[in-house]
């Protein structure tokens, strides 16, 4: 069996200024990271391998840190056009996230009715969450309406950071803001409960890429923003397999804390174990024999 691929690509000077994104580098960034995770000679031709015209497609941002760690409309808004440009209609194409009040938080423009992306909450009128709770393994959780009934494929473009519990937080744990109670799955570092609420059919069935946000990557006392520990790192992470992109970002993660002096998250006790689990619920891969890793610069 083929290794998993996660690309990461960094861009010097994507972040000019704190708050700013410079879009002609992160274009790039995404150019290349797309062609280099397909194969695919450009970045639209790798996204038509992975998504169809007709999908319906969510972009499950993480706006719970807004404004100074979030993934900002400067990222996914770009990321939205290219899946425009492959004929998926704008209205099918929905970034969202727990609230509209942390969305707005991160500089967003609500738009759940106008021409265009849409860009919503679950709290929005009419949207909501399921009215029965889906039981899951240890998982029993009300579903965001939004990732059970109204997308058909789903991209996880979640920030890569630290996290005083799980160890970190990225792309598998940022469908937490999936469900309507992610505090009662905390307990054990997190473990099995990422890995189980990922296996849940309203995520495994839609989930197709994995993006990480390592534009600024908070890299200890996360997941709030603390800018002693943030560090500016100029990448977006790519994968098509959930948990090796987790593995990846897990590797940035205690690398930062190595540089910085700091205890690995093993040492810590934060050793993100749910990662493991994933794997051994034939999720994903998360041994590095079976990761290739490509890392690039634009």
């Amino acid at each position: 069996m083929a290794a998993s691929k996660v690309v990461i690509v960094r861009g010097k000077g994507v972040l000019p200024r704190k708050g700013d994104v410079d879009p002609k580098i992160l274009s790039r960034i995404y150019d290349l990271g797309l062609r280099l995770l397909t194969g695919q000679n450009d970045a639209a031709a790798g996204l038509r391998s992975i998504f169809f015209p007709y999908d319906r497609v969510g972009i499950k941002v993480n706006a719970i840190a807004a404004p100074d760690l979030a993934t900002p409309p400067e990222v996914s808004l770009p990321f939205a056009r290219l899946l425009s440009e492959i004929g998926i209609r704008d209205k099918n194409i929905m970034i969202w996230d727990r609230t509209n009040r942390e969305l707005k938080e991160a500089k967003y423009r609500l738009n759940s009715d106008g021409d265009g992306f849409k860009i919503f909450g679950t709290d929005t009128a009419g949207v909501g969450y399921s009215g029965e709770p889906l039981i899951h393994l240890n998982i029993g959780s009300l579903f965001s309406a939004i990732q059970s009934n109204l997308i058909t494929a789903s991209v996880s473009l979640a920030i890569l950071k630290d996290h005083g519990l799980a160890g970190i937080t990225a792309g598998l744990k940022n469908y937490f803001g999936a469900i309507h109670n992610p505090n009662k799955y905390h307990d054990d570092n997190c473990n099995p409960f990422v890995a189980e609420l990922f296996d849940s059919p309203p995520i495994k069935t839609k989930h197709r890429l994995t993006i990480l946000d390592a534009l600024v990557v908070q890299y200890h006392r996360g997941p709030s923003y603390h800018a002693r520990w943030a560090e500016t790192y100029e990448a977006l992470i790519f994968s098509t397999d959930p948990v090796a992109a987790d593995f990846i970002g897990w590797q940035v993660v205690d690398k930062l804390r190595q540089t910085k002096g700091l205890p690995s998250l093993e040492e810590d006790k934060r050793l993100p174990l749910y990662i493991q689990t994933a794997e051994r619920m034939g999720l994903g891969r998360a041994k590095p024999a079976d990761i290739q890793v490509i890392e690039e610069a634009v």
